[in-house]
């Protein structure tokens, strides 16, 4: 009975989520019909951003591509204008669906599933990714009796969000074991904010928790804890989540949706290229300036953004992983989609860089 109240229950968190989607659909004709903050046609020299301020959610405790690239410089004259913290990148992408921002970043994952149920986005840069630096891990305490994959069935695993990034990871990671999805669907995934999820496996509220490259590490200094695998171990270095813009923005403002495009992919470059000392303190500024009641000492852990092609360019191979793994889990069907019409380079500057 505790099994099919566990699945009965995933189901529902499924539908909910499939909801949502079809909400931010249906309120996307309700969006605002001028992104940010523009500027008359007739005050505007030819090439100069439409629009200059972009509304955008963060992520507490953490600095986002797009805000370390108006931090540098490279964003001006166009400013961003923040609206609110989220945890979950499929929220992220729905508010911008709806109009409530002009750009999200989620899971490529995600992307897809959004795209494939009608949004009319384009993922334009990458967002973060996944390399022997910046990876999540899924843990257990040490003294855990938890060992195998068959070990988490009836379990709990705390994760920011569902239908993301880690979801797919720790369903990709069962069923290489040979789970099948009616024994995936045991396992109880539980969401909280990444900065709760240490403390949750420490209280025993649930057995495996994930923790991403600075928390992972704050947690693993304090120690008793120990890995179970990473989503490293299981795809090496990938290119995990991109930002997206709606088509409508990028067709009536092309010049800023260029000069996004532009910024973010230029501070991808200076975080890669700069001392790691440099890239912190600069991080540790940016939170500590703009008051938003955050601990900012988390950030002496980063170590890189984890984005694989130059500039943040995209690739194809990014988003085919997930479709073949949607199609096999039924959620999309043979052909629905296709990779090259999930994303464009053609507004990054290092878009020269031929990307396969």
């Amino acid at each position: 009975m505790r099994d099919s109240h566990r699945t009965s229950r995933i189901k529902r968190t499924r539908r909910a989520f499939v909801a949502a989607l079809c909400a931010a659909l249906s309120l996307a004709a309700c969006s605002k019909a001028e992104p940010g903050g523009g500027q008359g046609k007739g005050d505007r020299a030819a090439g100069d951003p439409e629009v200059l301020e972009l509304r955008y959610q963060g992520f507490s405790g953490a600095v986002s591509v797009p805000e370390l690239a108006e931090d540098l410089g490279y964003l001006a004259p166009i400013k961003l204008s923040y609206v609110g913290n989220t945890i979950s990148g499929p929220q992220d992408i729905q508010t911008v669906v709806t109009g409530d921002t002009d750009f999200g970043q989620a899971f490529n994952g995600a992307v897809i599933k959004l795209i494939a149920a009608g949004a009319p986005l384009r993922a334009v840069v990458g967002g973060y990714g996944v390399d022997a630096k910046r990876w999540s891990g899924f843990y257990v305490l040490e003294d855990s009796p938890i060992k195998a994959p068959r070990d988490l069935l009836g379990k709990k695993v705390a994760m920011n969000t569902l239908g993301a990034h880690h979801e797919f990871m720790l369903k990709e990671y069962l069923s290489r074991q040979g789970l099948t999805n009616a024994e995936i669907e045991q396992v109880t995934l539980v969401v909280l904010p990444p900065v709760s999820a240490e403390q949750a496996l420490r209280q025993k509220q649930v057995e495996v928790a994930v923790l991403g490259d600075i928390l992972r590490d704050k947690a693993l200094e304090r120690g008793g804890i120990r890995p179970l695998f990473s989503d490293h171990e299981l795809f090496g270095e990938f290119t995990a989540g991109s930002y997206v813009l709606t088509k409508r923005f990028i067709q009536e403002n092309p010049n800023s949706a260029r000069k996004f495009v532009e910024a973010a992919a230029r501070a991808i470059e200076w975080a890669r290229s700069a001392p790691r000392d440099e890239v912190i303190a600069r991080l540790q500024s940016i939170i500590e300036r703009r008051m938003r009641n955050e601990d900012a000492s988390v950030v002496k852990y980063w170590t890189s953004m984890g984005i694989a092609g130059k500039g943040g360019l995209l690739a194809s191979k990014e988003y085919q992983v997930w479709i073949d793994w949607l199609v096999r889990d039924g959620e999309l069907k043979e052909g629905q989609i296709k990779a090259e019409d999930l994303y464009t380079n053609q507004l990054n500057p290092f878009a020269a860089t031929p990307v396969q």
